[in-house]
């Protein structure tokens, strides 16, 4: 067969391949348990193929690409135009084939092992963060039941600890006391485990020479540091810094027609753990800007005094994901830029 492009579905167990020639002609649709993909691509000579960015994707990509066959993933909302009507797993496969060809389509660097294994540890860190908040939830609502309340903030969480620990500091039965005592123990244990993971995270910050240059950037720490270095795997595949934040998800929406420019809020778009740790960050820088004259804090001071908290947190993640971008493709480490002179009036 003169296949030159493939689009698979994946699947759990049974994936659907949908083959095509350079005309466009259907040559094969076929459905593959899996255990039969690896051989079957291992037979075809080399050609496009097509895969949803989706799980297990980066893992069939390489597998895939290992056979000496061109390998791309395509974001799913970018697929979903080219699914004619229905959803099956054919129709499906069918809108890949199609969407991989278009010369002006967008696809999602394959991530080697060793990054996904780096994103790994920032996926179990944010779910276990979750947990903890849970838990933190969970007690104060169980405390506030017996009347006993503290004030908010995470570090507030041991004054109940150290009041369950004495006998005599609170008038609540023994069944619930032992109950509190359950969720103390799931919450310390919590810690020690998000402490092993951000050991782990620093270890391999320290490792890595881009996350270390991410880092000299106001509001990035080793952690989002790692997280970009892992998650972007080549910068160079956006044109601008513009193009990066856009594609976290940290630009304005445009709502434009009949040549009038409307921007909404952010997208939201894109990968939002990198969106969240960005708008983290700069909502801590903002709070740390007493003193410092460089060009970043004095904008970001002055653009405070005319507009909300929460919209200069969100102005300052995007300029921050651009610097990260220039700092990637460049090389060098984040220097701080000049205040502006201001120019006395004639």
């Amino acid at each position: 067969m003169n296949v030159t492009t493939i689009g698979l579905d994946l699947a759990k167990r049974i994936f659907q391949v949908h083959a095509a020639d350079a005309a466009g002609n259907v040559l094969l649709k076929r459905k593959l348990q899996r255990a039969e993909v690896d051989a079957f691509f291992a037979g075809l000579p080399p050609c496009l193929v097509g895969i949803e960015a989706c799980g297990t994707a980066h893992h069939w990509a390489r597998v895939i690409r290992a056979h000496g066959h061109d390998v791309r993933l395509i974001p799913p909302a970018y697929v979903k135009p080219y699914v004619r009507r229905g959803k099956t797993d054919a129709a499906d496969a069918a809108a890949i084939c199609e969407a991989v060809s278009r010369p002006h389509m967008r696809f999602v660097p394959i991530k080697s092992a060793e990054q996904q294994a780096g994103l790994l540890h920032h996926r179990t860190r944010d779910l276990l963060v979750r947990q903890r908040t849970m838990l933190i939830g969970a007690l104060r609502g169980h405390f506030a039941e017996f009347g006993i309340v503290v004030p908010a903030g995470q570090h507030r969480v041991g004054q109940l600890v150290a009041m369950l620990q004495d006998d005599d500091a609170l008038d609540i039965p023994p069944l619930a006391r032992e109950g509190l005592r359950g969720l103390v123990g799931a919450l310390q244990a919590l810690e020690d485990r998000i402490e092993g993971i951000e050991k782990v995270l620093m270890r391999e910050h320290k490792a890595n020479p881009v996350s270390k240059r991410l880092a000299t950037i106001p509001g990035i720490g080793p952690i989002t540091a790692s997280a970009i270095a892992a998650t972007v795997t080549d910068p160079t595949l956006f044109k601008s810094g513009r193009d990066l934040a856009a594609w976290i998800g940290l630009v304005p929406k445009p709502h434009s027609s009949g040549g009038k420019e409307k921007l909404g809020s952010v997208s939201k778009q894109g990968d939002r753990y990198l969106r969240r740790l960005l708008t983290v960050g700069a909502t801590a820088a903002m709070r740390h800007l007493k003193g410092k004259t460089d060009g970043l804090s004095v904008w970001t001071r002055e653009l405070m005094e005319r507009r909300p908290f929460r919209l200069v947190s969100l102005a300052l993640a995007n300029k921050m994901a651009r610097i990260a971008w220039a700092v990637m493709t460049r090389g060098e480490t984040f220097r701080a830029p000049p205040a502006p002179v201001a120019v006395a009036p004639a």
